[in-house]
Formats: C-alpha cells, structure tokens, sequence
C-alpha cells in the first residue's frame, strides 16, 4: 500500500529528525519551516520545500505540526496563509507541539468546522530520539484518525499511545514534563552542592544513579551536566514554557505545582543569564557559578 502524502510544519530540534524518518519510510513529504534556511537540506533528501503553510498541506493527507508554543502553532494553522484554510476536508491534523489543552480544544473546533480530523498527539524524547526514531506519541482524539495517521507515528517513533479524547495527549505531555522539570532543578541544586563539597563527583553520581533517587532523567542530565552542556537535545526556554503551561493547566483542576513554581524561578534565572537557547542541563551553570 502507498504511504499517504505528509505536510511537517517545524524542523526544529524535534521536527528535523521526524522529517528525516518519514522521508526515510518513503512518505511524499512537504516541509515548511519559519525559518527557510532549516528547510532547504530536505529538498535534496526528496522533500518539498513549501514557503508558507498553506502551501504545505496542499495535496497531503496527513498534516503535522511540531512548533515552540501555543503562539507558534495558532499562526500555522489559523494565521494568514495558515494550514487549516487550505487543508482539504478528510485531511487528518496532528498537533505534535507541546501547547496548552484550551489551545488544542481551539484548534480542534477549528479543524471539525473545516470537515478536517484533529488529534493532539505530542512528543516524549528530544533530539537523540527523534533522529533514531524512538519518539513515543501520546495521543489524544478519535481512533479513527489514529487509525490513517499510525503508520505514518509508527515511522517516528518507538511507541504510539492512545490516551482518550481531544487533549488527552496534551494532558499527558505537560504532567510529563512537568515531573522532569522538577527533578531537573533539584539535580541541578544537588550537583551544584555536591561539587562544592569536597565528595568525588563521579562516585557520587554513580552512587546516586544506582540508589533510590535513581532515574533515567537523572543519568541522562547528570551526563550533560558533566560532560556536554553544548549539545541542546531539549531548549531551557522551552522547558521554562512547559512548566509555565502545567501550571495553569493544573490549576484549572484545583491543584497548584508549588514545585513547578520553584523550578522555574531557576530556569527564568538561567534565561536570564543568557542559557535560554542552550540545552536545559545548563541550568546548573547559574548555580555553579554563584557566589557561595
């Protein structure tokens, strides 16, 4: 069976490896980027290099969108010369940023009012993943929409999850990364401590790893730290975003992140200082380099 024609809107961090493995499975692709610089190299891979969203989904039946905030993804889908206006109606969308749950139940009226399918479907991983495609999708909307877009989720990704309906995917991601956000501040307080201690850092960490305070997040980040702050598998700004999204996404259920509030309060002071656009494990870089 033929694979169905594919529109990726985004070729950041996420979106350029997602690109790669669709282009790799055979998916006819088009690609748009706000940035068209970022856009030009899939041309000679076999994209076709759009100049405007509309363009983009022109002849595709699966439209994916994978942008930096609700703002981003409102001015691809719904802003002049956005997807959704030029969207032919049955096309399936998929909402790949991670962006608020009110912002997805916006984009979906929009999308039904249009004869078009919506599902929200963000992303867990960062770059390493998305370049190999290990990429989990946590997906919310109707089956038969995942359905036409699964083969297509399957080519990026290692693992497809339907959560439930509209904004369920939305949901997920934010607790999600609303955990990791915090366990990446304590870390960074903790590594900061501990290297003013007078401990082997390097014993420490592998004790800490091994013990109960142990987590895939905690390897990966205590590697970073320690090894390559330069690399930016996820941004510290969009991280900052994310917690700042789960917040009031939690409170509108009655539930206040005090520890949410506290990790980015760190994060805005390392924006701050200039780590904004540099990968989230500088974080402990403002406390390092603190007056004591």
């Amino acid at each position: 069976m033929e694979n169905m024609s594919v529109a990726l809107l985004g070729l950041g961090t996420m979106g350029h490896g997602m690109a790669s493995n669709l282009l790799k499975a055979g998916f006819p692709l088009t690609v748009w980027n706000r940035t068209q610089a970022k856009a030009k190299p899939f041309a000679a891979l076999g994209a076709r290099v759009a100049s405007t969203p509309a363009e983009a989904v022109k002849g595709a039946r699966l439209v994916i969108s994978i942008l930096a905030d609700d703002n981003a993804s409102r001015e691809a889908w719904l802003g002049k010369d956005g997807a959704i206006a030029a969207a032919e109606p049955g096309t399936v969308l998929v909402e790949s940023s991670t962006a608020t749950p009110g912002w997805v139940a916006e984009l979906g009226a929009a999308a039904q009012a249009h004869g078009c399918e919506l599902l929200d479907a963000p992303v867990t991983g960062s770059r390493v993943q998305a370049e190999g495609g290990q990429l989990n999708f946590l997906v919310g909307g109707p089956e038969e929409a995942l359905t036409k877009a699964r083969l297509a989720l399957e080519a990026m990704s290692q693992n497809v999850v339907h959560l439930g309906p509209l904004t369920s995917g939305a949901k997920m991601k934010l607790l999600n990364n609303f955990l990791c956000g915090v366990q990446l501040a304590s870390l960074a307080e903790g590594m900061a401590w501990l290297e003013r201690s007078g401990l082997n850092r390097e014993q420490a960490i592998e004790l800490l790893k091994a013990g109960a305070p142990g987590s895939p997040l905690l390897g990966s980040m205590a590697e970073r730290m320690t090894k390559d702050l330069e690399t930016v598998n996820f941004s510290l700004a969009l991280l900052a975003k994310d917690m700042a999204y789960a917040r009031a996404a939690a409170a509108e259920t009655g539930v206040d992140l005090t520890t949410a509030a506290n990790a980015k309060q760190l994060l805005d002071r390392a924006i701050a200082a200039g780590y904004g656009e540099k990968d989230m494990a500088n974080v402990v870089e403002v406390l390092r380099h603190s007056k004591p």
